[in-house]
């Protein structure tokens, strides 16, 4: 019984000490400097593990969901910026990761033209601010072309940052025979 009243006190101390001595490195996500309006990073403990800065990467990632109300931002393109502005805040040079997306499935319409997606959803298309930012750091954005014409969505419908494949299958294929790695999440 001691020893269950012990831990019961010790261990909330523990916890709050080891809260408050982890959050001491973390302060205020930043923005930029690659994506600068998007994409919010938080500065990491130091020595944290990182991508080697005299290496030039080639990194893919998957987009396929879409969030549950349409006026929401699609996390995914969120975490591509977020991905390119937390390495470059962190010692690799801007130029030395190649960032690529590729979408299929419901996430194709969240890269709609502003028209396209109000005429769907009664709103403009909240993602494309991010679009922008993203094309103007040079990621390419693969749409399926299989998706959009399942999904009834013509390729003028889509945002000019995007970039039809003939489909997202063919699109992880030969950016891997390119040499790009995909994000696995």
């Amino acid at each position: 019984m001691r020893s269950f009243l012990r831990n019961a006190i010790i261990l909330p101390v523990l916890v709050s000490g080891a809260m408050t001595a982890g959050n001491s490195w973390a302060a205020e996500p930043t923005l930029g400097p690659v994506v600068p309006n998007f994409g919010p990073v938080m500065a990491p403990p130091a020595g944290s593990f990182n991508l080697d800065p005299d290496v030039h990467y080639k990194v893919s990632m998957d987009m396929y969901t879409t969030p549950d109300f349409p006026g929401d931002q699609n996390r995914h393109l969120t975490s591509a910026a977020r991905f390119l502005n937390m390495h470059a805040r962190n010692g690799i040079p801007a130029e030395n990761i190649e960032f690529a997306l590729i979408v299929h499935g419901k996430a194709a319409k969240d890269l709609l033209t502003d028209e396209a997606y109000e005429e769907r959803y009664n709103e403009a298309n909240p993602n494309t601010p991010l679009l922008e930012e993203l094309h103007a750091a040079n990621v390419p954005i693969y749409l399926c072309s299989q998706t959009a014409a399942f999904r009834g969505m013509a390729p003028e419908e889509f945002s000019p940052t995007v970039t039809m494949s003939l489909s997202a299958m063919t699109a992880h294929v030969r950016l891997q025979q390119e040499g790009y790695t995909l994000v696995p999440f």
